[in-house]
Order: structure tokens, then C-alpha cells, then sequence
């Protein structure tokens, strides 16, 4: 959907950066992928890589938030007061645009992941979907008539409040802000923090599954009823296990309890909350698309 253009894509996560050079995810010519540390580090990389590469138009960046992604605001391309250390204040537009000299498309992660997937993957010809990613942090991008949602900045799905009965779950939460948000409670972070293991150690038949999935479908029943998206796409470490999936679509349909009137939500949850038809891809392929929206500009 790209077009003919070379594009370089930089998809900024708070674990790892994932640098591209192509035409679209079904054209990938050059990656590195590297871990996030300081953004002097970090964006270094990313910069010494995007200067070996030959015939680029166009980059596009997504990254970790929050961040301001309004072109006509002062702080443009920045990153906001985030938890990640070091981080908060820097300018990736500017150091990107300093370096190179190119036009260049900027949003967050997820919103990036999911104007990917509307131009490749599970979001195709849909008017109104949710990508909501589980990984290291919780975030969600909302896509309508083929743009990503702003406002005043961007959505914070990940900071969404949910019921939280501490006699069942003691665990405080991690969020700096908020303590025990959607983010507090169930991302990777403090899955790990409560269980005392990375959630990709923990057998299935752990409890810590029932827990997770019952939080997240909460979530999704909130998002369902305020933005009746068409689909939600479940991505991250987290949110892309098959057998997680499964037991989240379960655990939705219970919380909706038939209240939405719809025959896909009720009788098809199982092509309701998917995964991302690009996989890992969806970030770095919205990269490339917000490049090339930048080219046309």
C-alpha cells in the first residue's frame, strides 16, 4: 500500500527498537532490531543504521509514550512524562529530522500498529477498530475511516481504571501514576513484579492466567461499549498467546452478557478479538505508512 518508494520505518518500544528500510512489510529490504536503553544509546543506533541505507524518501517513527504528536504543537514530537528513565523530554522528531533531513511521520506505537494493520493486516477495509497491545506496558490505538484517533493527544487505553478487589489480588500495582490501572495490573512488568517470573515462564494452568484474562476483558468491555469498534486486535507478548486469546474471547463474552446485539460479538467472538494479522510486524509496518504520508505531504 506504500507504493514504489524506499521508506525507513523506526518503531520505538520501551524493551527494544526496531529499525526497517522498504516498501511495506511484505518488502523489507534492511532491519536491526536492538535493545532500548538511553536515547543517546538508542537513538544512535537507529540513526547509524538509517545512515548506511541508500534511497530513502520518507521515515516514519512510532515510539513508547506519551508523547505529543500534534505537528502544530511546541513540543511536537517529544516524549512526555513516561516511566521509562531517561526518556522524558526528548525530542525524537527533532533528532530524526537533524540527522537526515527528510520528511517524517511521527505517532505512537500502538497507533502505528494499528494503521499497519489497517493497511495489511486484520484491520482491512474496517471503519472502526481497536489495536490494543499487552507487552511490557499496556497501550491501544483506535483507527476511524482509516486515520488513528488523537484529540488532545493520544488515547491512554493503557491507564484505563478497573475493578480491582484486593482480597483476591492484594498485589498493589506498578503504574508511577496510578498504581493499579489496566497498566498497574496487568502488564508484563507486573505480572512479573506479583508472580515473581517473566509471564512467558508461567505454565498455563498457572492462576496468574485467570487473573490476567479477567482483567483484560474488562478492558475490552469498557473500550466495547464506549467506541463500538468492529474488531479489536490483541497484540504484545502478553496478548498474542493462542491459548490466552482464547480464554480473554471467553472471558469478554461472560462480562458483555449478551448486552451488545450483535451476532459477532455474540456468536463469533473467536473473529471479534483476534491477533494482528502482521504478528510482531504491525508496529514497523505503520512506520512505513506514516512515512509515506509524510512524502505526500
Amino acid at each position: 500500500m506504500t507504493g514504489s518508494y524506499l521508506l525507513g520505518g523506526i518503531e520505538g518500544g520501551g524493551t527494544k527498537f526496531v529499525c526497517a528500510v522498504g516498501t511495506g512489510p511484505d518488502d523489507i529490504q534492511a532491519e536491526i532490531r536492538f535493545p532500548t536503553t538511553t536515547p543517546e544509546e538508542t537513538l544512535g543506533r537507529a540513526i547509524e543504521f538509517f545512515s548506511q541505507q541508500e534511497g530513502i524518501t520518507a521515515l516514519g517513527v512510532v515510539c513508547f509514550g506519551p508523547l505529543d504528536p500534534n505537528p502544530r504543537s511546541k513540543k511536537y514530537g517529544e516524549i512526555l512524562s513516561t516511566p521509562k528513565p531517561g526518556w522524558s523530554g526528548v525530542n525524537i522528531v527533532r533528532i530524526v529530522e537533524s540527522a537526515f533531513h527528510l520528511p517524517i511521520g511521527f505517532d505512537t506505537d500502538v497507533n502505528g500498529a494499528a494503521l499497519g494493520e489497517y493497511c495489511w493486516g486484520n484491520g482491512v477495509d474496517l471503519d472502526v477498530f481497536i489495536y490494543l497491545t499487552i507487552g511490557t506496558g499496556i497501550g491501544g490505538g483506535v483507527c476511524v475511516g482509516g486515520k488513528v484517533l488523537h484529540g488532545l493527544l493520544h488515547p491512554e487505553m493503557g491507564h484505563l481504571p478497573l475493578p480491582h478487589d484486593k482480597k483476591i489480588d492484594p498485589f498493589e500495582g506498578i503504574c508511577p501514576f496510578h498504581k493499579d490501572c489496566f497498566e498497574g495490573l496487568a502488564s508484563g512488568v507486573a505480572m512479573e513484579k506479583r508472580w515473581g517470573m517473566p509471564a512467558k515462564n508461567l505454565p498455563l494452568d498457572h492462576p496468574a492466567w485467570e487473573l490476567e484474562a479477567q482483567y483484560i476483558a474488562h478492558a475490552m468491555t469498557s473500550y466495547i461499549y464506549t467506541l463500538s469498534p468492529q474488531r479489536i486486535i490483541l497484540g504484545g507478548g502478553v496478548g498474542q498467546r493462542p491459548d490466552i486469546l482464547k480464554l480473554v474471547q471467553q472471558k469478554t463474552h461472560a462480562c458483555l452478557n449478551n448486552y451488545i446485539n450483535s451476532p459477532i460479538v455474540q456468536d463469533h467472538m473467536e473473529t471479534y478479538i483476534v491477533a494482528p494479522g502482521l504478528g510482531n510486524m504491525s508496529g514497523v509496518a505503520g512506520a512505513l505508512a506514516l512515512a509515506q504520508q509524510a512524502l505526500k505531504k
